[in-house]
């Protein structure tokens, strides 16, 4: 068995919806795919009731059956860093039982896609003893890195691959989220990849959330990594 993260340049870069789509995608190639969320910020109210949208979006997307008590590990109603949301309610967040529910559920489903919080050195606790990063390094498992395609991308980019490779993380490839197809845009896609030669996926900007059920990246270099990265494991 196998897994992966999910992680982001910065906050807002569309890492949950990557997540559903890697989800559905792997789904959809007979695979028990369980997607796990650490840590969840911003608590919203919609159709008369409270919820999370990272978590509720796995929930409404997903091809498989979820068990709701394992896709996140904390929650917090304050739409903030982590390490504040949690001291805003009196909480801390425990590394140790983030990375046990992790190993739990590799040991339950053929892949398991963590996805972060904000960027990688969000801080998870009010010391900054603990980063999105450390957990990361902990749990000893690769990444796939979600990037905008707009001007600021590239040096946002290379300095999050510059970090994951300095801590010896490995990095299965890149999905550039939100493309509007501008020259400006495909050139900085060809310049990162100018520095680093990773399989990778470009999004399109999505009029609408609910469109990611009839997009594909099977025909990506980014999901054929992935594809085979899971079957030769299993």
């Amino acid at each position: 068995m196998q897994h992966f993260w999910v992680v982001g340049t910065d906050t807002d870069v569309g890492k949950t919806v990557i997540t559903t789509l890697l989800m559905r995608q792997l789904q959809k190639n007979d695979l028990q795919v369980m997607p796990y969320k650490p840590v969840q910020t911003g608590e919203v109210y919609g159709n008369g009731y409270y919820f999370y949208n990272d978590t509720a979006m796995y929930e409404k997307y997903s091809l498989q059956r979820l068990k709701q008590e394992n896709l996140n590990g904390y929650s917090f109603k304050e739409a903030a860093s982590p390490h504040f949301a949690a001291q805003l309610e009196g909480q801390q967040i425990d590394v140790g039982h983030l990375l046990q529910q992790i190993q739990l559920l590799q040991q339950a489903n053929d892949v398991v896609i963590c996805e972060g919080a904000g960027g990688l050195y969000v801080p998870l606790d009010t010391y900054g003893e603990n980063t999105l990063l450390d957990v990361i390094v902990q749990s000893k498992l690769p990444v796939v890195l979600v990037t905008r395609t707009t001007l600021g991308t590239i040096n946002h980019t290379l300095l999050t691959l510059e970090a994951l490779h300095a801590r010896n993380v490995e990095v299965l490839g890149i999905v550039f989220n939100g493309d509007t197809g501008s020259q400006m845009e495909r050139d900085n896609v060809k310049m990162i990849l100018q520095y680093h030669d990773l399989p990778y996926a470009t999004i399109p900007k999505l009029q609408d959330i609910s469109h990611i059920i009839d997009y594909s990246i099977s025909h990506t270099s980014l999901f054929e990594r992935l594809f085979k990265y899971e079957t030769s494991i299993n």
